[in-house]
């Protein structure tokens, strides 16, 4: 087999053979297949796309490329989540407590942030003394204690997929629905989990800017997982503006405590609330309970203090350190460093995720380029929401330093931020039309229906 041959065979728009994409993800893999080559067979599937099969295909043989996670050691069926990306995402951190509190047991695997839309690692690491290197033979101690574990990826996991990414981001060929989906997916099936739910986002602050490109993709990974045998659903969510009222490290952090405290925003509550009625019903937990009885337990539960304590539980396993109080110890604190207001009277009709997550990164809470230096407590907190009404000279939002240790150049990247946020809150004589923080949830068909 020539890898020539199977360029010019996706070239002219033909399927490849379930051999040809196992020879591809082979070479990709050993190294065997230069660079260029595999960039010129990248850039033929973007042009020509990927049958359900060759997706499906090329997903399992990259999940397969390296080592595959062992869950038997979970009681139930083993769940994951994934989200798409996004700014103010702090769903992970309140997902797991949650699910807890039903007995479901979850191994989340996350990774750092790299551009403005902040990684999970780098939030849970914003806690003294919070450990997500976790090497996998302690995954089963630390179920069987708090019945989570949040964990770094290692790189043996789907080793096909990060070889590929490096150069389809240095290509022109990030932007294919075939190869964005297997890129997900295949690290999630070599994750080992038997249900999936994914949250895809849409709008300024997401990867698909539009509902269509949104709901493709959903559908397109619905069928890859289905084909893998792993239960997958997918929740559409908003991404126009923030999720929350808090972008950063610490400032994440602290929300998803006070949203267990019950004192969260509301797009936040309803995010998670649907994520974990969909894991919850795939893990085959709450049957005795119908769908929207479900939801309302679950909202109790996530504000009642049971999910915050199994919180807790989670944070003091991988050693985090827990005040008196019973919050959690951090890192660095953010510092109030600059406000901004607002020019004139009116309705905010939308607060650019984009543009808010940029500011924030650049104030420090994010990376641009991998070795870029993280300040924990450096944000965005987000003083008003899209719908609210405001006068003239009302906080919009005010942007964050970390208390201990700001970056050399924090001046510099104050101001910078300033410029990107002032852009980001639009304001008009008229309230904006309402938007459901959750746009819609595929498949259609409801649960136990065949």
């Amino acid at each position: 087999m020539k890898m020539i041959d199977i360029i010019l065979e996706k070239r002219y728009g033909r399927e490849l053979t379930d051999e040809q994409i196992a020879f591809f993800v082979k070479g990709v893999t050993d190294g065997s297949i230069p660079d260029y080559q595999v960039s010129s067979l990248l850039m033929a599937i973007v042009l020509n796309g990927m049958s359900e099969r060759e997706m499906t295909t090329l997903t399992i043989e990259m999940s397969r490329s390296g080592d595959v996670n062992d869950l038997s050691f979970l009681e139930g069926i083993a769940v994951d989540k994934h989200s798409t990306g996004g700014v103010g995402d702090k769903v992970t951190p309140l997902l797991l407590p949650l699910l807890a509190t039903y007995g479901i047991q979850s191994v989340k695997l996350s990774g750092r942030g790299l551009g403005y839309t902040g990684g999970t690692v780098d939030k849970f690491e914003s806690i003294e003394g919070f450990e997500c290197e976790i090497a996998r033979k302690r995954f089963p101690e630390l179920i069987k204690n708090t019945g989570m574990v949040i964990s770094g990826q290692t790189p043996d996991l789907a080793p096909a997929d990060k070889i590929l990414y490096s150069l389809r981001d240095v290509t022109g060929t990030v932007d294919s629905i075939p190869l964005i989906a297997s890129s997900i997916m295949s690290k999630k099936i070599a994750g080992g989990a038997k249900a999936l739910v994914l949250d895809v986002t849409c709008g300024f602050g997401a990867f698909m800017k539009e509902e269509s490109r949104a709901r493709e993709l959903s559908a397109a990974m619905i069928r890859i997982g289905e084909g893998a045998g792993i239960k997958t659903r997918a929740v559409v969510t908003d991404m126009d503006q923030p999720l929350g009222r808090n972008v950063g490290n610490t400032l994440e952090m602290q929300e998803v405590y006070d949203t267990l405290c019950g004192k969260g925003s509301k797009d936040v509550q309803i995010v998670v609330v649907e994520l974990a009625f969909q894991l919850v019903r795939l893990a085959g937990k709450g049957m005795d309970l119908d769908d929207n009885e479900l939801r309302i337990d679950l909202l109790k539960r996530l504000t009642d203090g049971r999910a915050l304590e199994e919180y807790r539980k989670l944070i003091r396993s991988q050693g985090g350190v827990i005040n008196e109080d019973g919050s959690p110890q951090y890192v660095d604190y953010p510092f109030d460093a600059m406000h901004i207001n607002a020019p004139e009277d009116g309705y905010i009709t939308n607060v650019r995720a984009n543009l808010i997550g940029r500011a924030s990164c650049t104030l420090g809470a994010g990376r641009f380029e991998k070795s870029d230096k993280i300040d924990f407590g450096a944000g965005v907190i987000l003083c008003v929401k899209k719908g609210d009404k405001v006068k003239k000279g009302d906080t919009l939002c005010a942007l964050c330093q970390g208390e201990k240790n700001p970056l050399p150049d924090a001046d510099e990247r104050l101001y910078s931020a300033f410029d990107l946020a002032s852009k980001a809150f639009e304001i008009g004589p008229n309230p904006p039309k309402e938007k459901d923080p959750v746009i819609a949830v595929l498949p259609k068909k409801p649960f136990g229906v065949k």
